[in-house]
């Protein structure tokens, strides 16, 4: 699933989704960023009722990239480094299985890779913590309303964003320059 041959698809899930869709945007070689959910059992959910934390969705953002600019890993370097993998369906004060680390695989490659990468960190003893990001197939995704496209960039004050994403942006820009979008 990506636009074309020159185009790949990612899916992650690591806590609130504007926090995830306001670095990726920035990164080099991501095309679009799509917040919504995916890995539950209602179809067209609603945020309201992903929130309730009954459906089994994940909030996620569907990148498409070109990894000609950036490689799949390079993406999960991002996704490791902005979340805690460590904490079970939570990331700071959102808590519930709608936060849950996870990462939602399109192809055999890329669940090869993010089980390599995820094996390597847990060697390397990067995590005080065991990892409990999930490896999952993507299956059906159902893009978030309107109103949480570019939430972060359109609510920059909103004290959700100031505390929260915000720093996650911040660190982003600080540890990954070289990934960054020309100004």
């Amino acid at each position: 699933m990506s636009l074309d041959a020159s185009t790949a698809t990612a899916t992650l899930a690591g806590g609130c989704f504007w926090c995830l869709e306001a670095v990726y945007l920035q990164m080099r070689g991501v095309i679009s960023v799509t917040s919504g959910y995916m890995g539950g059992t209602e179809n067209e959910p609603t945020y309201e009722e992903v929130c309730t934390g009954e459906t089994g969705h994940a909030e996620v953002v569907q990148l498409v990239y070109d990894p000609n600019i950036s490689s799949y890993r390079d993406i999960l370097e991002v996704f490791f480094a902005i979340h805690d993998p460590t904490t079970l369906n939570r990331q700071g004060n959102d808590a519930g299985t709608q936060y849950r680390s996870a990462i939602f695989y399109h192809t055999p490659e890329q669940e090869a890779e993010a089980r390599a990468f995820l094996a390597e960190l847990t060697a390397g003893g990067v995590f005080d913590d065991p990892i409990v990001t999930e490896i999952t197939p993507a299956v059906k995704f159902w893009p978030a309303e309107a109103y949480h496209t570019n939430y972060f960039a359109t609510h920059p004050w909103q004290p959700y964003c100031t505390f929260v994403v915000s720093p996650k942006v911040a660190k982003f820009r600080r540890k990954f320059s070289a990934l960054l979008k020309p100004a």
